[in-house]
């Protein structure tokens, strides 16, 4: 039985290791539409409570929806946008409000 020389190399039991790349998930922008029944002030409300925006960015994503059509209310992976756009869709639906929020991949 030959003794461990530590200059020399051995190959037995050496496990090459692979390097692993995490990637990101894929994140998902909750788009909030214009329609002539919302009012401003329930898409103010909405994103402060379900969107954590202050009352100014609130303000503005509601202006971008008033005069583009659209704004984005927020950015998620796609399980965290289809439950905003759920709990938001179902508060809007028990008010009589039409909103409509969709999710698009970033």
């Amino acid at each position: 039985m030959s003794q461990f020389d530590p200059t020399e190399e051995h190959d037995e039991g050496v496990v090459a290791e692979r390097k692993r790349k995490t990637r990101q998930p894929r994140r998902w922008k909750v788009l909030l539409h214009n329609d002539d029944y919302t009012t401003t002030d329930f898409v103010v409300d909405i994103l402060i409570r379900h969107f954590h925006k202050s009352e100014a960015e609130a303000t503005h994503v509601m202006l971008q929806v008033h005069h583009r059509g659209l704004g984005v209310a927020g950015v998620y992976p796609k399980d965290v946008a289809e439950t905003k756009m759920a709990e938001v869709s179902d508060e809007a639906r028990t008010k009589g409000m039409p909103l409509l929020l969709t999710a698009e991949a970033e």
